[in-house]
């Protein structure tokens, strides 16, 4: 066999023949046709891109305008039958919205007046005097262009010229010059009626703004958390997983019974006459029955395989040792992010730059609005799949990365002399090789995720209209594609493995590995799902220790809006991040015992056919196989038993 690294070419037999594992020897471009397929889709998205560079007025998006159709910050061209456009903005780079706490804005979107103003006023304004004082002190005019700052305060017609009084103070939004109020409930209006839905984003927004420095703290606190679980995973002894376990049922038990206290005491509190408090209360004795159901959920799988801990430990021993060739997979979630957060940032600014493509169209005051051009929501669709797309792709990338790292590492006969760089090597197959396979696997997930989205869209937009039936329907219909999600994710990731493993096609590869993994399962069914568990668990320990510092910190102020929705954010962005950085250990696991029933497939230990797997391995295999034979040696003496008692005579 040759050594992994090289490059391989395809076999030339011409006879047909039963296809047989082959581990690193034969390499060949696999999905071509979907690689030509993503090409010509992502032409589609570059298309797209162009298009709204050219007709999205950037302008517009990044530096704002009013809404005399002037752009904040340059001298703009006059628009036809509207006065005062064509104003010279150098100097007036902000914008500023007259009436961001008015109530009324809530019915009519952006029905508030939008100016170009120097300087946003810090401080709450309450008179027109002060109004116009700040205008003289900052040259910051918060009245419309053809009204002049003398007469402010003389004008009849200033009340609805000028802000509606008292004015909130705001700062500018660093990316986009947006005069933001800093009121709470200002913010939150103001943020609403920018997104159009007022009712569902009030209380999330309003929460996020009071207590966006304890949220910010709380994501700085779990990926620390999430750091410090991995490293453990990684140093894990016996003495640690039952620290780990006690841990868990620690914080279970405490985060649980914290939840049932705030309940009584916001139950028993005085204050509780105010709709924040009852909204609060309501959302805790929420999380507090989910975290009682999880809590006797989890304590039940841990008492059940409470006797398979030694050999937890054993197998995180074997993972960590083959994680230990390649180092910088732990680092894999890291590049991971920082690419999908780019192409997160570029797909909203394209998203966004579409929204604003459109023609100048006068209505009734001299303002100017921007018609949508036509086409522009067949766009959204396309640009919505290719994000569904193109991150599945950059997570199925990571998937096939760490599996042929493992498998170059895996199928070495020296293991006293593990392969040079083998993340680089796996990323260079992958890219030269396996693009078609990733890429195909990715739109398997998007086309389970699109009707999902499609649902999801009918069901909001008839939402009025539903009845009983119809909601279940839904419902039923969310759950079919959820399950079929999670069916596919695993499947792909065995296919990856599988396609590093012999270099073949994504459904050869698919089929292979299912039958392969159906043939063993006996032989670690039951140790590849309790290491699953135990990942699991330490996700569930980052959430848990996140939720209680959340219930500490925001309990402290109970006068905000509602505090229970952005920590049930927080909560699951703690989930996710614990997720991204264990998901490697996952991904390893799976692959590792893939390679194993490749490697019982095609050696028998024999001198001719030894195997490729380390004597640590190989000694906890066979421990695995001795206590099945105990088991099942006992179960048949009890069968016997049995048997034998009801066959005696009776004297």
């Amino acid at each position: 066999m040759q050594c992994p690294g090289a490059e391989y070419l395809v076999s030339a037999e011409r006879t047909p023949r039963k296809r047989e594992w082959r581990p690193q020897i034969y390499r060949k471009c696999t999905d071509t046709t979907w690689l030509f397929l993503f090409f010509l889709f992502w032409t589609g998205l570059l298309f797209i891109m162009g298009y709204s560079m050219v007709a999205g007025a950037t302008g517009r998006l990044l530096f704002g305008y009013d809404s005399f159709g002037n752009v904040c910050g340059k001298k703009n061209s006059p628009v036809e039958g509207a006065p005062l456009s064509g104003q010279d903005m150098t100097l007036k780079r902000h914008v500023f919205f007259m009436n961001s706490c008015n109530p009324e804005v809530k019915d009519v979107r952006l029905s508030s007046t939008i100016l170009c103003v120097s300087s946003c006023p810090e401080e709450q304004l309450d008179t027109l005097e002060e109004v116009q004082l700040f205008a003289d002190k900052n040259g910051s005019f918060l009245c419309v262009y053809s009204l002049n700052s003398i007469n402010y305060t003389q004008n009849p017609n200033a009340d609805s010229l000028c802000p509606r009084l008292p004015v909130p103070p705001s700062k500018s939004f660093p990316l986009f010059n947006r005069c933001v109020p800093q009121t709470p409930e200002c913010y939150s209006l103001f943020a609403s009626v920018l997104i159009n839905d007022v009712d569902t984003l009030h209380q999330i927004l309003s929460g996020i703004m009071s207590g966006r420095d304890t949220i910010l703290g709380l994501c700085i606190l779990t990926l620390a958390l999430s750091l410090a679980m991995m490293f453990t995973f990684w140093f894990i002894t016996t003495l640690l997983v039952h620290i780990f376990i006690a841990l868990i049922i620690s914080g279970l038990l405490f985060v649980c019974g914290v939840l049932w206290w705030l309940y009584y005491d916001y139950t028993h509190d005085l204050s509780i006459e105010l709709d924040t408090e009852r909204e609060n209360m309501k959302c805790l004795l929420g999380f507090a029955l989910v975290s009682t159901v999880m809590t006797a959920v989890l304590l039940s799988l841990i008492f059940v395989f409470r006797k398979r801990i030694k050999l937890t430990v054993e197998l995180f021993q074997v993972i960590n040792k083959a994680i230990s060739n390649s180092p910088f997979l732990l680092f894999q979630p890291l590049w991971t992010f920082a690419i999908l957060i780019f192409f997160w940032v570029l797909w909203v600014a394209v998203l966004l730059s579409l929204g604003t493509a459109g023609a100048a169209q006068v209505i009734e005051g001299g303002q100017v609005e921007y018609k949508p051009i036509l086409g522009i929501r067949y766009m959204w669709w396309y640009h919505l799949i290719g994000l569904i797309w193109t991150s599945e792709f950059i997570l199925a990338c990571q998937q096939m990365t760490v599996a042929g790292a493992l498998v170059t590492c895996y199928f070495n006969r020296n293991k006293n002399d593990p392969p040079d760089r083998p993340i680089l090597w796996s990323l260079s197959t992958l890219f030269c090789y396996h693009q078609g396979t990733a890429i195909k696997g990715s739109f398997l997930i998007t086309v389970a995720r699109i009707p999902r989205t499609i649902l999801k869209y009918i069901y909001n937009t008839l939402k009025d209209k539903h009845n009983a039936w119809s909601t279940h329907m839904f419902r039923c219909c969310f759950c079919c594609f959820w399950c079929l999600d999670k069916c596919l994710c695993h499947l792909n990731q065995n296919a990856y493995a599988a396609t590093a493993i012999n270099g073949t096609d994504f459904c050869t590869s698919a089929k292979d590995a299912l039958k392969l993994l159906s043939k063993n399962s006996s032989h670690f069914t039951s140790v590849n799902c309790f290491g699953d568990f135990i990942i699991f668990l330490g996700k569930v320990l980052v959430m848990c220790l996140t939720v209680f510092g959340g219930l500490m910190a925001f309990n402290y102020n109970r006068a905000l809006q509602v505090w229970a929705v952005p920590l049930l954010l927080v909560a699951f962005f703690a989930y996710f991040v614990a997720h991204s950085f264990l998901s490697v250990f996952e991904t390893v696991l799976d692959a590792l015992f893939l390679c194993f029933a490749v490697d019982l497939e095609t050696n028998d230990g024999s001198s001719e056919k030894p195997y490729f797997m380390d004597q640590e391995f190989l000694s906890f295999v066979k421990r695995i196989n001795k206590l099945k034979d105990t088991r099942a040696q006992g179960e048949e003496n009890s069968l016997r038993n049995e048997e034998g008692t009801e066959l005696q005579p009776v004297v």
